[in-house]
């Protein structure tokens, strides 16, 4: 090899290894689990491979991210199929993937119990209070919206991504 294409190529490796490690420092909500498994399959992080989602060797997390994954792709009827698989489902994380995946289903009350849930589970989980607040959008309590956007702001200020979401759902729903 040159050794001037290495001296080249070596700062850009360094700087694409930082970029992708500091897009996965602000949470895992950011980036859901990979790859995308065939229906009733779950993504086991240790061996790195789809499993069936009955093994009892998938541990609760890598089951609640691959849920989100699906939720995030619109299968949310396998989101749900998979939290009920959970050893410990009363979990802050596991309860606002619930209730994300029954918001999406039309079923807005049941999401917002098992948000309100995830809350008091973990008052400071700004994903859960965006989730909530877009939940009451949907359901015209823009101040009640508007409560959950002000938590956030105190958990991680109006530039981080939940912040954003928020009050763009807000915005965009008063003009209607």
């Amino acid at each position: 090899m040159d050794i001037r294409f290495a001296v080249f190529t070596a700062p850009l490796l360094l700087v694409a290894a930082l970029s992708s490690s500091a897009a996965f420092a602000h949470g895992d909500e950011d980036e859901p689990a990979k790859p995308n498994c065939p229906k009733g399959q779950v993504f086991d992080n240790k061996s790195n491979k789809c499993v069936l989602q009955t093994s009892s060797l998938v541990p609760d997390n890598d089951r609640v991210d691959y849920a989100y994954r699906l939720a995030k792709d619109g299968r949310y009827e396998e989101a749900l199929a998979l939290l009920d698989t959970l050893k410990n489902p009363n979990t802050a994380k596991a309860l606002n993937y619930r209730g994300y995946a029954t918001r999406k289903l039309g079923r807005t009350d049941e999401g917002i119990g098992y948000y309100l849930q995830s809350v008091k589970l973990d008052p400071q989980y700004a994903q859960v209070r965006e989730y909530l607040g877009e939940a009451y959008v949907i359901k015209g309590r823009l101040d009640l919206a508007q409560e959950q956007l002000q938590h956030i702001k105190s958990i991680c200020g109006s530039t981080c991504e939940e912040y954003q979401d928020l009050a763009e759902a807000i915005h965009d729903s008063s003009k209607t």
